[in-house]
């Protein structure tokens, strides 16, 4: 069996950097059995051979802390989940913060496991004139320790084969004094990590303070009430903006590629049912939702270095006082932060919440925060009102996120005024070093995320772009009189001008379309429902569309090619997969998205609830249908609302 070892160490302490560094792309993500908290495991392979998986586990302050993270850890250690006890343990610690780092150390430590020690971050610490003395380390703490860098690499050699003879031998660490009994934060741990820190590190040789003077003002900017606010925007606004320009090219390759494969299919298969399921429903219907994953890659590798360059703390400070007068507790940031990725997770993360009606007040409002499963909307809408202004466009996709942000902190408003009162508490936040991000960590993370995104391709999306393909194609109906006017007509004049003959076939095949359409199931349904919908902007296609995407946001654009026929156009030619959602039309031969009715879908999927599993989770977590069912209806309101507002603003 290959042997364990337990990734440790506190929050922002570069432990997530050094696993990947260690571990590179051989890594997945998993839960425990019973455990909703998420953990990594990556295959770590020596110079000599030599392999064994590496748990990275969350980053905590104690091992004993009342919370999901503290207790899978410590509940790792001791052998109660997973594989039963590690084989061993390395312990991440910054040397920048190395007193209180310590203090955590030591109560890992006492757990007994074969353990190798890294303190991370050492260039950093040199820099400042703090040097450690890796020796004089080993023989306070009794276990080997190496001063390393994640970022640069700096003593990854050295770590491996500490490693390699201490973790994988069994060697328990031997203190010459005992480690202190109590837990991170105590006088005793206190007194006892600041003498270990006397003996193992050199006081700072120099200050620079032109460093500390710059880092002293970024922080006065970046965590103040008004300034730290706008500066959060402009950031983000910047990096929207972005996101049109660079992930343009990549968008571009993508449609090309599926609509060579398309083409390959249509070329391969005769005319008839399996080739119109194949390149209309299958092909066509998940290009039109993963052409989007440039843009979500690209989102997630530009906030992974902006978390990694120490500023995203900053923002979570100058945001939190905001909160707080919107009635939330500092300890939400963290779970609305991870509902801009998915609510799932950010809903199940409020369990660090202690009091019950802060708790009930951040799952209600996660929703609000814009997850990665809108992108595809936000961009295809973005870009149609905005076509050709990248710079427009992502200053709308700035104020979609800025917008579901304001509705939830209105909402935590209404509620803590209401059937919620109560007082919040203030957040403590530790804020890390500025530092350069690690350009491989963030990408990896980037990778992550669209794994997950193409994952969800290859099952939700695959199998509604099938059931919206048969939907939209059955039952078949005869042609229709004017049809056949049409192509009676095109025999007369074929000899006499072809040009004509054909120009009327084409006007027959797409009235014949339409018809088709509006007679099958899917047009039964949004006919159905289509008068709801009117009020807003809506016809029975995207009536439809938005009824599906509550199985699954992203599936919007996929239904919208399937259901409009997309995959046909007038003149014969394959435009590409967007161009050919943006430019499809309704029943009248109308433009199916105007812009009064792109602005109102899009402020609608801000502000919806269009997402059948978290409402599963929402109800698990508060233990109700109650709070679930009422979520559901005040946000579909308040999205209705809004999206009437907007449309009848702009017509």
């Amino acid at each position: 069996m290959t042997p364990r070892i337990a990734l440790l160490g506190n929050p922002n302490t570069g432990k997530s950097t050094l696993f990947n560094r260690l571990c590179g792309m051989r890594t997945k993500t998993a839960n425990f059995p019973g455990s909703t908290v998420a953990h990594q495991v990556g295959r770590c392979i020596t110079k000599t051979g030599q392999e064994f998986d590496l748990i990275d586990l969350p980053g905590i302050y104690s091992l004993l802390l009342e919370l999901p993270e503290s207790r899978l850890c410590s509940e790792c250690l001791e052998g109660r989940i997973g594989d039963g006890r590690p084989d061993g343990a390395l312990v991440v610690l910054d040397a920048n913060n190395l007193t209180r780092n310590l203090q955590f150390a030591a109560s890992a430590l006492r757990r007994g496991l074969p353990t190798v020690i890294a303190i991370n971050m050492a260039d950093l610490a040199e820099r400042r004139g703090l040097v450690i003395d890796e020796h004089a380390a080993s023989e306070v703490l009794g276990v080997p320790v190496i001063a390393t860098s994640a970022r640069t690499g700096q003593g990854m050699d050295r770590l491996l084969d500490a490693l390699t003879k201490t973790a994988l031998q069994s060697r328990v660490p031997k203190p010459p004094q005992p480690y202190p009994a109590t837990e991170p934060g105590s006088t005793t741990s206190a007194l006892w990590a600041a003498e270990t820190f006397s003996q193992i590190a050199a006081h700072p040789a120099r200050t620079d303070s032109a460093e500390m003077t710059i880092h002293d003002r970024l922080d006065a900017a970046f965590t103040h009430p008004l300034l730290g606010i706008l500066c959060f925007a402009f950031m983000m606004a910047l990096l929207f903006a972005s996101i049109y320009w660079l992930a343009q090219f990549p968008m571009d390759a993508v449609d090309s590629i599926f609509a060579w494969v398309g083409s390959a299919v249509a070329a391969a298969i005769p005319a008839g049912t399996l080739q119109d399921l194949l390149v209309n429903g299958i092909v066509g219907g998940v290009s039109a939702t993963v052409v989007f994953l440039p843009q979500i890659v690209l989102l997630f590798f530009l906030l992974a270095l902006l978390e990694d360059s120490g500023y995203l703390a900053r923002a979570a400070f100058a945001v939190d006082r905001t909160m707080r007068r919107f009635g939330l507790p500092g300890q939400a940031f963290m779970p609305l932060l991870s509902s801009h990725a998915c609510a799932l997770p950010g809903i199940m993360a409020t369990r660090l919440i202690p009091d019950q009606r802060d708790r009930l007040a951040t799952i209600f409002i996660a929703p609000f925060m814009s997850c990665s499963a809108r992108v595809p909307v936000y961009a295809l809408l973005t870009g149609i009102l905005f076509a050709g202004r990248p710079l427009a466009a992502g200053m709308a996709f700035t104020a979609c996120y800025l917008l579901g942000a304001l509705a939830g902190l209105a909402t935590a408003a209404l509620l803590r005024k209401t059937i919620l009162r109560g007082p919040t508490a203030p957040m403590m936040l530790e804020l890390p070093d500025y530092r350069l991000p690690s350009v491989p960590a963030a990408f990896k993370i980037a990778v992550d995320r669209g794994l997950i995104f193409l994952k969800n391709a290859g099952s939700v999306i695959l199998a509604i772009a099938i059931v919206m393909w048969w939907l939209s194609a059955y039952p078949k109906s005869p042609s229709s009189a004017e049809c056949a006017s049409l192509e009676a007509r095109a025999v007369e004049v074929q000899v006499a001008d072809p040009e004509a003959a054909e120009a009327l076939r084409a006007q027959a095949s797409r009235i014949d379309e339409r018809e088709q359409q509006a007679g099958s199931f899917a047009g039964q349904l949004g006919g159905l429902f289509e008068p709801a919908f009117a009020p807003i902007g809506l016809d029975r296609q995207l009536t439809v569309a938005v009824l599906t995407s509550f199985l699954a946001r992203e599936v919007f654009t996929t239904t919208v090619f399937v259901l409009t026929g997309a995959g046909h156009d007038a003149d014969g030619e394959d435009s590409g997969t967007l161009e050919r959602v943006r430019t499809a039309t309704r029943d009248g031969g109308l433009p199916l998205f105007t812009l009064p009715t792109s602005a109102s879908l899009l402020v609608f999927f801000v502000l919806a609830m269009q997402c059948l599993p978290t409402l599963v989770v929402v109800a698990r977590e508060t233990g109700s249908w109650k709070w679930a069912v009422m979520q559901f209806v005040y946000m579909t309101a308040v999205a209705y609302g809004a999206a009437f507002l907007t449309y009848r603003l702009m017509t």
